[in-house]
């Protein structure tokens, strides 16, 4: 008997009839034998329901609260999934993060994951029922009900499968696999059969939405065998698990376009040590993940620095950092609200020279400006104005994936 795990997003449980085929697809799962622990979201626009509920009734919900609030979403869709299962025959009980004690810190919001206890999942498990998990919540060190981000119902069900050893974590949504790109945007993006943990984590966090980005990292870190697949058909998913040989042989597996972005730029820094500290260390306090950093070459004495983050954490961003440009003497503190991020990643990458310099030219040839430029071992990432994010993405993804383009010799690596 295997032991899988199976998470469910919200499209996929966003109503009574999704309610009853995903009820539906578990019992076939269980017809063959399998053990299961099921983690649901909230149904689909709930969570933003509660969110904005929240938001009408206070300029700055408090956290503490918000958290209570919002982690309702995800006890209504496990318990009716619960209910269904047992109308149907099938014995189940569901779980909320509190009750299996996912004990997690107290960052309300953006709670990190510190332990999953799971006897009582165990001792469910043992007694021949199907247990089902309110994804993306938790509980801290004084019983209080956290969240773990938005997305996180993911990040829910690799914590449950690494705890419990699984044999599978099957990750269900509304696409039936990891694309080269998204579909929306290009069209003749090709379903992956295999992907490697690193090109899943970069595509993660370089906006690819079909698994969050600490889920995969989780997976990667515990070894958890990931399967992406659609709960609206039977097509094979896409795999995501260690690498092997044949995958360096694909030069670019994916391009990815995170719109989310927006760019900061402090003016006139004083170019001496201790002051990137001084810029970063409040952001990096108040939780706010920053991307891309770039520093102009000293003049006078002085020098510019840009970076980027994501465009929700904005406001609370440009407020901390006016106030150190304000402490350190910069002379300006200039903003772009939405800018595009544009990447192309691939374990081929490490073998092959010249792909930041292909890309460099597809998008010359598209006349589409950069602006900033960050690299790693398997990905080359752009940032360019918002208006031209989709088309550099459809033209990278013709370049390197349809097109089949090979690394000039004498390029960048």
């Amino acid at each position: 008997m295997a032991l899988v795990v199976q998470k469910y997003g919200g499209t996929s449980v966003g109503s009574i009839d999704r309610i009853k085929a995903v009820a539906a697809r578990v019992a076939k799962a269980r017809d063959r034998g399998d053990r299961l622990v099921v983690v649901v979201s909230a149904m689909a626009g709930e969570t933003n329901r509660l969110f904005k509920l929240a938001s009408e009734l206070t300029e700055l919900p408090d956290v503490r609260e918000t958290d209570a609030l919002v982690a309702t979403g995800e006890q209504v869709s496990a318990a009716l999934l619960s209910i269904r299962l047992q109308g149907l025959g099938y014995p189940a009980v569901s779980f909320l993060g509190f009750q299996m004690n996912l004990a997690t810190d107290s960052n309300h919001g953006r709670a990190r994951i510190k332990s999953v206890q799971c006897d009582r999942v165990m001792r469910a498990l043992d007694d021949g029922r199907i247990v089902v998990v309110a994804g993306y919540q938790g509980v801290n060190a004084d019983g209080d009900i956290t969240t773990l981000g938005r997305g996180a119902s993911d990040l829910t069900a690799v914590a449950l499968a690494a705890a419990l050893k699984a044999d599978a974590c099957e990750i269900y949504t509304d696409v039936d696999g990891v694309y080269t790109a998204d579909p929306n945007v290009c069209p003749k993006a090709k379903k992956l059969g295999r992907i490697s943990y690193d090109e899943m984590l970069e595509m993660a966090g370089l906006g690819a939405k079909v698994l969050q980005l600490r889920s995969v990292e989780l997976a990667r870190r515990y070894n958890v065998p990931l399967v992406v697949r659609s709960s609206f058909s039977e097509a094979e998913g896409t795999w995501v698990g260690k690498e092997d040989q044949s995958m360096e042989d694909v030069l670019v597996s994916g391009v990815t376009l995170d719109q989310n972005q927006s760019k900061i730029t402090i003016a006139g820094v004083e170019d001496r040590p201790g002051l990137a500290a001084r810029i970063f260390g409040p952001i990096a306090d108040a939780g706010i993940v920053v991307d891309m950093i770039i520093q102009n070459a000293s003049a006078d004495g002085r020098t510019d620095m840009t970076f980027t983050i994501g465009r929700e954490d904005l406001p609370r961003t440009l407020d901390l950092t006016r106030r150190v440009a304000n402490e350190i003497g910069a002379t300006d503190v200039r903003h772009q609200d939405q800018t595009a991020k544009v990447s192309v990643v691939g374990l081929g990458m490490r073998s092959h020279a010249g792909v930041a310099a292909r890309m460099f030219q597809v998008l010359a040839n598209e006349r589409i400006n950069i602006e900033m430029i960050a690299t790693s071992e398997i990905k080359v990432s752009v940032v360019v104005n918002s208006k031209y994010g989709e088309l550099a993405m459809r033209a990278l993804h013709d370049a390197f994936i349809n097109g089949a383009a090979t690394a000039a010799p004498d390029g960048l690596a």
